[in-house]
């Protein structure tokens, strides 16, 4: 199983969240998707036959423009942000579609839980779900947007991958949408987007910097196995491999604890030119390959020709959205 049909196989939504946002969802699938970052707005159109890369368009942002945050408002410079917005899609001729909103890691905050037993029935398991997190997340339950997935434990039980985000952080992102006048359809992660990327046939951990923040993930044959988003101790010009080491090493350590079994490869995104100087010291200390992830996917064949132009732009998300397409 790849990675594009385990993290989205099995999902259940509330009417709240399938009303106003929807993450690792399947269904609708866009053919039109947008990533806002902290440092541009990219947007990407695929054919409906063959899902083949029919345009894109990338908009830089002024410093600052966006602060992602779980809590307070991540427009700093909304004017700015709308600005790009409405330019990527003008560039692509596109207005009154649905869009797949791809928002930054911090919006979307992502928990594997292990339960022992766990309801099928929505109306029962969102609760649960709320009431298990009420200390994790800094807003109430009733101001929170909860969707989730099943999938296969590391022993008896299940296993549930479980999104939660503001509500009106989500609104902020989506408004943007419908101010040029495209309506989203799917809101989900920037980096819960990019995991079809990675070859996970074996323990594969995502290291994904994006402006400040610091994504590591963990896939195996399909299944979520570690998730963590933070702060990065100082700017990327500024970060050393060892600082990037001391962030990274505890989801290694979880992992092998939990499964027995040491990460086999690491996939890094966001690090521009310093991919090597980060990647030797990262392999002797991790003992298993490292390399970049679209460099890494395409030489795998995972990224399909008409996609490059995304790649050389290390436009991760929309491809890895596009993956999801053809899944």
């Amino acid at each position: 199983m790849s990675s594009a049909t385990g993290i989205r196989t099995g999902i259940y939504q509330s009417g709240l969240v399938r009303r106003l946002a929807r993450w690792l969802d399947v269904v609708p699938h866009p053919l039109l998707a947008c990533e806002i970052a902290p440092d541009h707005v990219a947007a990407a159109r695929w054919t409906r036959k063959g899902q083949i890369l029919d345009g894109f368009a990338v908009e830089p942002l002024p410093p600052g423009a966006i602060v992602p945050s779980a809590v307070e408002s991540n427009l700093a410079n909304a004017a700015a942000v709308r600005a790009a917005v409405g330019r990527v899609f003008a560039r692509l001729h596109a207005r009154g579609q649905e869009v797949a909103l791809l928002v930054p890691d911090p919006v979307v905050r992502i928990f594997v839980l292990h339960f022992d037993e766990f309801p099928r029935a929505a109306s029962e398991a969102v609760p649960i779900l709320r009431w298990k997190l009420k200390k994790s997340v800094p807003f109430e339950a009733e101001e929170t947007l909860v969707s989730y997935m099943r999938q296969a434990p590391r022993g008896d039980g299940v296993d549930i991958v479980t999104g939660l985000a503001r509500l009106r952080i989500v609104r902020e992102y989506e408004l943007l949408m419908e101010s040029t006048g495209m309506t989203p359809g799917v809101v989900m992660s920037s980096t819960l987007a990019s995991l079809p990327l990675l070859d996970d046939r074996r323990p594969t951990m995502l290291v994904r910097i994006s402006g400040s923040t610091l994504t590591t993930a963990i896939v195996r044959e399909g299944i979520l196995c570690g998730y963590r988003c933070t702060e990065l101790p100082s700017d990327l010009p500024r970060l050393s491999p060892q600082a990037l080491l001391d962030e990274i090493y505890p989801v290694a350590a979880y992992y092998q604890d939990s499964w027995r079994e040491g990460i086999q490869a690491v996939r890094l995104a966001g690090l521009a030119d310093r991919m090597e100087e980060f990647g030797g010291p990262l392999e002797k200390e991790l003992r298993c390959p490292v390399g970049s992830l679209l460099s890494s996917a395409t030489s795998e064949g995972r990224v399909a020709e008409d996609a490059r132009p995304l790649a050389d732009r290390q436009l991760d998300a929309l491809i890895g959205w596009m993956m999801n397409l053809g899944a």
